[in-house]
């Protein structure tokens, strides 16, 4: 069985070897920084972040038969906001034409441009090898349970909801389009550069060329990646798609990955996310459905793919997922429920939304 649960501080060293599988500053390869980090996500899942800006939730991905952390996933209520931008590039297509050569060209430009109007991101979504191509999905169940979370806390976040693809790298985790373009300006690493801009992006703004770009006079390399994922991304690009989510006009500046950008209330699974009271135990049945349950309880958030089953407006659960969440009969259940293509089931969602308000409200 595996286990969703937010990160805790003796995650630390598990985490720290699942951040050197990927170059990801959402989980940075030092431990102080994972500690800090960790420690923003426990205040936040426990309620006491009370400013979007500083809401940063962890979550972890558990193997119960080895007790080993071999996977991870983030998300974030605000990434920008006034005097701390989000930075992009923004890409355009450029047409030029000569009526005396009667022959045109459309050249992709790129423009450092900055928005500061606090969307919330999804990040972070890190799994061990050997877990990859698993039967039971692992990669998707870390993706999904996010957009539960959101759904469940929706005031928590954004109506805007962006994810950043990482862009394609070299095989010793350096950017092209960086050593090309960046460094001529800025004189870091990609990996420097990267590293410093998430305790400033003053040097960015200010060292940083302000016009148009045009793509055209960078070498095929370094042009090539500008929009482009690695193809250890391909999976995640392809799973978010499937969401809803579709590329903007914005790409990373640091190695040309886009920016994907979904409304927060017309992801399906956020849409269809419902909430119910646990009314007890569920009969062993293999006409139950399976969906991704949830709970907010003693032990913290915890979530699984699980059986259930929806009556008088509240859900019962296998023994033991019910012992796996921590729950208790009357605690409240998350709930996302799936067609036969495991595509959130709107219909079945949204009689247990009607359930649940009618239990609230009789209460």
């Amino acid at each position: 069985m595996f286990l969703i649960r937010e990160a805790r501080g003796e995650d630390i060293p598990q985490l720290l070897k699942l951040s050197r599988l990927v170059h990801s500053f959402n989980l940075p390869q030092d431990r102080d920084a994972l500690a800090t980090k960790v420690d923003r996500s426990r205040r936040a899942f426990a309620g006491q972040v009370k400013e979007s800006r500083g809401r940063e939730f962890v979550f972890v991905l558990e193997d119960i038969a080895t007790n080993s952390v071999v996977g991870t996933s983030s998300l974030y209520s605000c990434i920008s906001w006034p005097g701390h931008p989000h930075l992009f590039f923004r890409t355009r297509r450029r047409e030029h034409y000569s009526k005396d050569l009667s022959t045109g060209q459309v050249h992709v430009t790129i423009q450092l441009s900055t928005d500061e109007s606090g969307p919330s991101e999804i990040g972070g979504l890190i799994l061990a090898p050997g877990y990859r191509g698993h039967p039971q999905k692992l990669g998707s169940l870390l993706s999904y349970v996010r957009f539960q979370f959101i759904g469940l806390h929706r005031r928590w976040f954004d109506r805007r909801v962006l994810a950043e693809m990482m862009g394609a790298l070299t095989p010793d985790s350096r950017s092209s389009l960086w050593d090309y373009l960046g460094r001529r300006f800025i004189n870091l690493s990609y990996t420097e550069a990267d590293a410093f801009c998430q305790r400033s992006k003053e040097f960015i703004l200010g060292l940083f060329p302000q016009i148009e770009i045009y793509t055209s006079l960078l070498p095929p390399e370094a042009r090539q990646l500008v929009g482009k994922v690695g193809d250890e991304t391909l999976p995640a690009l392809r799973m978010l798609e499937r969401l809803g989510f579709a590329a903007q006009d914005s790409v990373d500046p640091f190695d040309g990955g886009p920016y994907l950008e979904a409304a927060r209330d017309e992801i399906p699974l956020v849409r269809h996310s419902a909430s119910l009271p646990l009314g007890g135990q569920l009969r062993e049945s293999a006409s139950a459905p399976r969906g991704i349950v949830s709970a907010h309880a003693a032990l913290g958030f915890r979530a699984l793919r699980s059986e259930y089953a929806v009556k008088g407006g509240a859900v019962r659960l296998p023994e033991r997922t019910i012992e796996v969440l921590g729950a208790s009969v009357g605690d409240a259940i998350g709930l996302n429920a799936f067609d036969g293509r495991g595509e959130a089931a709107p219909l079945l969602a949204s009689r247990a939304k009607r359930a649940s308000g009618r239990a609230r409200s009789a209460q």
